[in-house]
């Protein structure tokens, strides 16, 4: 009963359609308490409804433990309650999982893989639960986790199907999913809703005790002076003129050091590849590095920009295989000194950061919590050098940490290492984060006093997002960017898009209360339009899969272009690890240092990194079976397929367009060893 009555007036509003059983999105915005508005309605299904199961869905691994430990915990003593993720064993028996708890609080992923999985121990059905709660659910859409789930439920409701789940929505923003006109902004709204087959709520009678509670942080946009004088980035662009020299291609590109130069570049990688011109593709390779680095020059240190190109040329040492290569390396080899020279000349550093240490000292001279918020890992990572190596910065007391996405690349954070950063910050050890998108939803640090968006071009959706970080009484969420520049547009862009998000909502609202059977109508044809989309999407990857035999594809080095396998050799584990079986493959590659990942494998583990005899292209690492043998597991990315159409390049073993036979590891001993009797 204490845990009932601790809703917010507007809270207690927003959850009476989810308290009479109907599908909804709760709309609130970011520390408005939409979790304890869910824990509320899920407390409420499990007590009245027979054989009830929850699972509650989120779109990021540190969340899971989040809501878990913060909110249903408590609230959900009485019950039975499981936190799974990705670094969690207990995924491997999702299924009796199901049957054992009463509430859920997984990743999105981990219930996808346990629909399509055929093991007992995995495998679930929709119709198992009678509640799923779907956090930060306007990414519902396209191709994402939650749209996959939630694309089986609507055809089964079409089909009519008994026993589906009732749907709980959570968001801070639907968004205009880009539209800038009310009309497609409402359509977005409206397939939003199609999507999650719910009604979209909002408080409409305790609007001022929401401000109340939730009160706007003061928006502030500190203007960095224009650099009057860049000798390190015009030195990188005479560089890269040279290289269009060498190359002598009569293509009209556009500005170095802008994003559409990168685009253009990385096109005519691809072309050089797929028209077997080295020249082209390598030229382009160097010179999307040059352009990398301009960008960082742009956005932190000069000094942070030449290790971008010094990390490039250390990963290529020796790999030299004609006068394209002789050319490229040189080039830096001859100019390393300079931009050595001009990149550690104090007075031509960025002045954003002159302007971000100014903003940074005037809000840490009292006791602070901060968020940054950067565009890559990469700055992330450089905007943290220079905050350690700053003297007047680690005098203000300020200690900082990188906060990022899961994974296993080089600037990628640890599952366990997210979480560390998050308690840290949440206590007292860390005051500052810099932190890329990964931060922006759901981190629940209600004592932010300021949030900075450094050099930044995102949605309104975002924007939102990171101003709902700054939470303190008194916040400020500060603009750190050039005067004229790209980002100071975007973000007055938003907040037009902000209000855009704000009127298709209530036209949608209003949709449905006066037109209740056109809203219905709407919503249904939605459905059924994605429903036949899908079909015909799904009929054209299949037959994209078959359109050549495996025997017909050859796979070559995509460096080098030299051959190295067919499509035959390849096969497939664990329905996403993609290996070489033929045993004459091993002469094309060499292996390199062992490979670490986090989580662990019930038949395998990961082996020696492996790369391109010739040319020391990366390809991918080896697998070692527990019980058998090892196996070259190859990045689709590394090579280009030559099939009896051309050559194609495709960016995920996904959109390979040859079937690739499941591995079974008594079929590879018999080929491999024709002569041993395995039975």
């Amino acid at each position: 009963q204490d845990f009932q009555t601790s809703l917010r007036p507007y809270q207690e509003e927003v959850v009476q359609r989810a308290l009479r059983g109907e599908n909804a999105i709760i709309w609130l915005p970011t520390g408005g308490g939409k979790t304890r508005a869910a824990v509320h309605v899920a407390r409420r299904h499990l007590e009245v409804t027979p054989g009830a199961r929850v699972a509650v869905l989120v779109n990021r691994i540190h969340l899971v433990d989040q809501h878990y430990e913060n909110e249903f915990k408590t609230a959900l003593q009485d019950f039975r309650l499981a936190p799974i993720s990705g670094d969690s064993g207990q995924k491997d028996f999702f299924g009796c999982m199901v049957k054992d708890f009463d509430v859920i609080i997984c990743t999105a992923q981990i219930l996808e893989n346990a629909l399509v999985s055929t093991e007992e121990e995995k495998h679930v059905e929709l119709t198992d639960f009678t509640l799923l709660i779907i956090d930060e659910c306007h990414h519902t859409h396209k191709e994402g986790v939650y749209n996959k789930i939630m694309a089986r439920y609507v055809e089964k409701k079409l089909r009519r199907e008994e026993g589906l789940p009732q749907i709980l929505g959570l968001t801070a923003s639907p968004g205009t999913g880009g539209s800038k006109t009310i009309k497609h902004a409402v359509e977005h709204v409206l397939k939003i809703c199609a999507n999650l087959d719910s009604v979209i709520v909002s408080t409409k009678n305790y609007i001022p005790q929401l401000k109340d509670v939730v009160p706007s942080p003061r928006k502030e946009y500190k203007i960095a002076n224009k650099r009057i004088s860049d000798p390190f980035g015009d030195h990188l662009k005479n560089m890269m003129k040279m290289v269009h020299e060498f190359m002598d291609v009569t293509m009209i590109f556009s500005a170095f050091g802008t994003q559409e130069y990168e685009a253009e570049v990385v096109n005519l990688e691809k072309e050089g590849v797929q028209v077997e011109n080295r020249l082209w593709a390598q030229c382009a390779v160097h010179l999307r590095t040059y352009n990398d680095a301009l960008l960082i020059n742009d956005a932190v240190r000069m000094v942070d920009a030449l290790q971008v190109v010094e990390d490039f040329y250390a990963s290529r040492t020796a790999t030299e295989i004609d006068g394209t290569d002789f050319f490229l390396s040189g080039l830096f080899q001859e100019n390393r000194v300079e931009l050595r020279l001009l990149a550690s000349t104090v007075c031509y550093e960025n002045p954003n950061l002159d302007r971000l240490e100014r903003t940074l000292l005037e809000q840490f001279s009292k006791p602070s919590k901060c968020i940054i918020f950067v565009k890559t890992r990469l700055i992330a990572h450089c905007l943290l050098g220079w905050v350690c190596a700053n003297v007047q910065l680690q005098n203000a007391k300020i200690k900082a940490a990188v906060l990022t996405g899961a994974g296993t690349g080089a600037n990628n954070m640890s599952q366990v290492h997210q979480k560390d950063t998050i308690e840290q910050f949440r206590g007292d050890a860390l005051n500052l984060l810099i932190s890329t998108s990964v931060g922006e939803e759901g981190l629940d640090i209600p004592e932010c006093n300021m949030v900075v968006r450094y050099g930044l071009l995102t949605n309104e959706i975002a924007q939102q997002q990171a101003s709902g970080r700054a939470r303190a009484q008194g916040s400020i969420y500060a603009v750190v960017a050039r005067e004229g520049g790209r980002e100071l547009q975007r973000e007055k862009l938003n907040e037009y898009l902000e209000e855009l998000t704000a009127k298709a909502v209530a036209e949608v609202q209003r949709m449905e209360r006066e037109e209740p059977q056109n809203y219905q109508q709407k919503i249904t044809e939605l459905q059924k339009d994605a429903v036949w989309c899908r079909m015909l999407n799904e009929q054209s990857r299949q037959e994209r899969r078959h359109r050549f035999g495996a025997e017909q594809v050859q796979l070559s080095c995509r460096k080098c272009f030299t051959s190295v396998a067919q499509g035959s050799d390849m096969r497939l584990i664990e329905n996403s690890h993609h290996v070489n079986v033929n045993p004459d493959f091993k002469n094309h590659y060499r292996s390199g240092g062992q490979v670490r990942l986090e989580r662990d494998f019930e038949e395998w583990e990961p082996g020696r990194t492996i790369s391109c005899q010739k040319c020391g292209n990366d390809w991918g690492m080896e697998i070692k079976f527990k019980k058998g043998p090892v196996l070259p597991c190859l990045s689709i990315k590394s090579f280009s397929l030559k099939t009896p159409q051309g050559i194609i390049l495709p960016k995920k073993w996904k959109d390979v367009e040859f079937p690739v036979e499941d591995f079974v590891l008594a079929d590879y001993i018999l080929d491999t060893f024709p002569d041993l009797d395995i039975y």
